[in-house]
């Protein structure tokens, strides 16, 4: 067996990634595709179009909360389709490897310590910012095992209801999905906006490229939505600095292409309510690897744990 090689997947609520990946975090090869409702189909076969030869294993960064033990997914909010899944089981039928699974703002926050922008940091907090919001938490240079569910900490106490049933969550303010709701429902209300010229006229195709051009461009409620969001970001990003006194908060996701108005706003915000020096000694900074962070982190999670089990190696 190759003990060089593994397949990392990033499994997010919009897009799927699979990549043939180095023990030293270079990708080989990579693929891909759209989430959708056939995820497990989709997914076993990229896995199979990658694996032509002998791997180490396959590793899975799933949005949503993980039952590491059982190898499955307690709840996806923006992933419902693999809910009760058991993917760690089915994909060790199907490819004979071992196979382990973990939070995928995880799996990028371990990329991002292996050879991206967390290499220099012994303590640091990932934020991937996308769809949802989730977090990686690396603390002494391992990654922290806890849940790290970040995009679900609340920040209103008396608000919105979140997918996840939770009151108030950062993701329902500060999140790609959050940003073109409420683009939409002020659209709706009769809002003047350059945003009804996007997508041949139907605002329900919005995307956050769309809001953060139009502001660009000068637009009112473009700005305002990503200044608000920015905003909320940055209450998140202070209770982080406040409870974990981090030496970075690395940022990664879609969003942070929106770094001149929504993570400044966030950076603002944030250095407004942490305790000062605290927010001093932190550096908010993006991510090095962008979208291969969780792929080259999901390849990690095998040769982590096969050095485990053969502490020879």
């Amino acid at each position: 067996m190759n003990k060089k090689l593994s397949i990392g997947v990033d499994l997010g609520g919009t897009n799927l990634r699979v990549a043939l990946v180095s023990e030293e975090g270079e990708i080989v090869r990579k693929i891909k595709k759209t989430s959708a409702d056939n995820v497990f189909e989709t997914l076993t076969a990229s896995i199979a179009e990658l694996a032509q030869g002998e791997i180490a294993g396959i590793g899975l960064g799933v949005a949503g909360l993980i039952d590491r033990a059982r190898g499955r997914v307690f709840a996806s909010p923006n992933l419902r389709a693999i809910e009760g899944i058991d993917l760690v089981s089915d994909l060790n039928k199907r490819f004979q490897v071992p196979v382990f699974i973990e939070n995928d703002a995880n799996v990028a926050a371990l990329g991002e310590k292996k050879s991206g922008a967390g290499r220099g940091f012994e303590n640091f907090v990932l934020l991937t910012l996308g769809t949802g919001i989730g977090g990686g938490i690396i603390h002494k240079g391992e990654l922290l095992d806890v849940s790290a569910e970040v995009g679900h900490m609340s920040i209103a106490f008396d608000a919105e209801k979140c997918q996840c049933g939770n009151i108030g969550c950062l993701e329902n303010y500060a999140s790609a999905r959050a940003m073109i709701s409420r683009a939409v429902s002020m659209l709706e209300k009769g809002q003047e906006s350059l945003l009804k010229e996007c997508c041949k006229g139907s605002i329900y195709k919005l995307t956050p490229e769309d809001i953060y051009k139009a502001a660009l461009d000068g637009d009112t409620l473009s700005r305002e939505i990503l200044r608000d969001a920015g905003k909320a970001l940055g209450v998140g990003l202070a209770n982080l600095i406040n409870i974990l006194s981090p030496e970075a908060i690395i940022l990664t996701g879609g969003l942070i292409g929106a770094w001149n108005i929504y993570v400044q706003e966030a950076i603002k915000e944030a250095s407004r309510r942490a305790f000062k020096d605290l927010a001093d000694s932190v550096k908010i900074i993006p991510s090095s690897l962008g979208d291969e962070a969780g792929i080259v982190g999901a390849a990690c999670l095998v040769f982590m744990n096969n050095a485990k089990a053969d502490p020879k190696r």
